[in-house]
């Protein structure tokens, strides 16, 4: 039997530079948005366009969806965006560079975005308006926390997927950065500048999906318990509780309350 045995390399070969990829309602709208990518130079020669089909209904939502295109996408780097965007400013060779540039400075980047929120205190925002006011942000490249969902641009090497737990069209620009920040990478804002038609919309659907966001990673990001077949220990945000609870006798007395009474027969999948 002829085995198909295959050496792994060490740099994957990418067939396109960029994937270009939206969710599409208005299919007006997103002949536009193509038209200005591919008058800046996003064409044939470098580039794939992926779209999904959401006019006649909701096949996805945005965490599916993107889901999809983050496995299926062929190119380098992965471009997530809104139909109702338009690139005019800047071209691909300017993206490149800003992308070349971060590359430079950290090659433990993941996620490129044109606004987001940079710390608690600080938004950065680097795009025009449908009223062609231009918001300006002096200081780019900036290391930041979460990024607005308009333009997302991830380097496909860095492996990222959406949650399999939140749905909706909402916060999964930070759920992405989330992700990426647990896996070792860092997201950042840079000068690449096109036109948003739309200033947000912050409906009720917005607050489920947020409300659905601060549960879903208040359980994820919970100080726990582990054992390996080798050692036990704890994990947890605060050092001062990981250091106390990975004394021995407190391991000890954790390993006696498991034992009468979360029996291992109540792990075994409910049919």
């Amino acid at each position: 039997m002829a085995l198909n045995i295959a050496r792994v390399v060490n740099e994957p070969v990418y067939p396109f530079e960029f994937s270009i990829c939206t969710l599409v309602t208005r299919h007006q709208e997103y002949q536009e948005m193509l038209a200005s990518f591919l008058n800046k130079g996003f064409d044939e020669t470098n580039c794939e366009y992926l779209y999904i089909d959401n006019t006649a209904d909701c096949q996805y939502d945005a965490y599916k969806g993107l889901n999809q295109f983050l496995q299926q996408a062929k190119g380098k780097y992965i471009i997530i965006c809104h139909q109702d965007i338009i690139v005019h400013d800047h071209d691909r060779e300017h993206l490149v560079n800003k992308i070349n540039e971060i590359e430079a400075l950290d090659k433990n980047w993941s996620i490129l975005a044109n606004a987001g929120g940079v710390n608690f205190k600080w938004i950065a925002t680097n795009l025009t308006q449908a009223s062609g006011n231009q918001i300006k942000e002096k200081r780019l490249p900036l290391l930041t926390k979460t990024i607005d969902e308009n333009f997302i641009l991830v380097k496909s090497s860095a492996n990222l997927a959406l949650s399999n737990n939140l749905s909706g069209f909402h916060m999964y620009g930070p759920d992405l950065c989330l992700v990426s920040d647990i896996l070792g990478f860092n997201s950042y804002i840079i000068d690449f500048n096109i036109t948003h038609k739309s200033n947000g919309n912050a409906d009720a659907s917005f607050f489920i999906s947020k409300k659905a966001f601060i549960k879903k990673y208040n359980h994820a990001l919970r100080g726990r318990f582990m054992a390996t077949t080798i050692t036990r220990f704890y994990i947890s945000g605060n050092w001062f509780t990981a250091w106390v609870y990975n004394f021995q006798p407190i391991k000890f007395l954790v390993r006696q309350y498991y034992k009468f009474f979360r029996h291992k027969k109540r792990y075994v999948p409910k049919k």
